[in-house]
């Protein structure tokens, strides 16, 4: 349907209503993945976009409100805004998988608790965080004996090495920057992570790496690491967002981003 009318200098001008549409599935088509994100994070959505380009596959943020210092008193405050944050993306609309992006907050909250307080906002949902989908992703490749290294504190890294191990993955080595300001540990550099995860990798005791933390870099050189090492490595991220791939019903292969990917 079409109005025309002249404005005062004669010239033309057309409305065109209700001009014929389709609907397709949107970026989403495939999947739809919500992610809550910590509000000091710079790492995770950039390493989500390299990941996750996939045809028909989109991923949804929100911000999660977080103190920078790392430790286990500031991590437990998370639980109680997690509601919110899951209840921010994409209201109303189709989710398939909802992931918290915090490793230590899963593992001082509980991803038992992270699951039921996303799912207050979003019922049935499937839910992920990076201490979970990494242990599945070390399951997944075989792996029995790993070199953690982490950033944390050391009553984190305490509690992280326990838990792993009480999961049935021997951490025989493991080791830390030590480092409590999370804005900035998203800038250790590659190069010094890349050095930290030989030195702990190559030991024989172990027959995988895991870099535990969201904001700590991984995916642009995973490939590397494994040809170096002989063996899987996997990180917070790089393990999440591969979760966040399956539980969403999506197996495609990845290249270039290590063994995990290509499962």
């Amino acid at each position: 349907m079409a109005e025309t009318a002249r404005r005062d200098d004669g010239s033309l001008v057309v409305d065109r209503r209700h001009l014929p549409f389709t609907l397709d599935g949107g970026v989403a088509e495939r999947a739809a993945i919500g992610l809550i994100v910590l509000a000091t994070d710079n790492t995770i959505e950039h390493e989500f976009r390299r990941t996750l380009a996939l045809p028909g596959v989109g991923v949804y943020e929100s911000r999660i409100l977080n103190d920078p210092e790392i430790n286990p008193t500031t991590l437990a405050r998370m639980a109680e805004r997690m509601r919110e944050a899951a209840g921010l993306i994409l209201p109303g609309a189709r989710l398939d998988v909802i992931a918290y992006a915090c490793t230590s907050g899963a593992l001082v909250i509980g991803e038992e608790r992270v699951a039921a307080r996303i799912r207050e906002a979003r019922p049935g949902i499937a839910v992920t965080t990076p201490m979970g989908a990494a242990l599945a992703g070390l399951k997944a490749l075989g792996a029995r004996r790993i070199a953690l290294l982490t950033p944390y504190v050391e009553t984190v890294n305490a509690m992280m090495r326990s838990h792993i191990e009480d999961r049935g993955i021997a951490v025989p080595v493991m080791g830390s920057f030590n480092h409590e300001n999370d804005l900035e540990v998203a800038r250790i550099a590659p190069a010094s992570i890349a050095e930290a995860a030989c030195e702990l990798g190559r030991h024989e005791a172990v027959d995988a790496v895991f870099i535990a933390c969201t904001s700590l870099r991984l995916v642009d050189f995973v490939d590397h690491l494994e040809a170096e090492l002989g063996k899987p490595v996997t990180s917070s991220n790089h393990a999440l967002a591969w979760h966040c791939l399956r539980l969403a019903g999506i197996a495609d292969p990845v290249p270039g981003f290590g063994r995990l990917f290509r499962l």
